[in-house]
């Protein structure tokens, strides 16, 4: 089993720029590909991106492509995202997930959920 802690979200201006934690507990932190989602008020929880941890081998959906980078740190089990050149249209709670078996692209794939953090982008 693995749990998700969120942390580093917040209000910044429109340009700025926030650094996502998602720090996992569990000795199997490596076999699991780790996904950051979001979801505005009204809206459906989007795909954001995803990392493997084991090889780092990554994924962003077209929206946050050269904004915004995952990354992982294997020797703190933590994954995080980088989001730079904010737009008012990224706030959102952001949630990051751990897929065991999949490459987690939607909820469903998922087999565990962090509690999720605000991101509010003033314009």
């Amino acid at each position: 089993q693995v749990q998700l802690v969120e942390s580093g979200g917040g209000l910044v201006q429109a340009g700025g720029s926030l650094r996502l934690s998602c720090a996992a507990s569990g000795r199997t932190f490596s076999s699991y590909t780790v996904g950051w989602f979001r979801q505005a008020p009204g809206k459906e929880r989007e795909f954001v991106a995803f990392i493997r941890v084991r090889d780092g081998s990554a994924y962003s959906a077209d929206s946050v492509k050269g904004r915004f980078t995952i990354s992982r740190d294997n020797a703190k089990n933590t994954a995080y995202l980088r989001m730079n050149s904010l737009k008012p249209e990224d706030t959102a709670v952001y949630y990051c997930a751990a897929a065991r078996m999949r490459l987690p692209t939607a909820s469903h794939m998922c087999d565990y959920w962090g509690q999720g953090t605000q991101v509010t982008v003033s314009s």
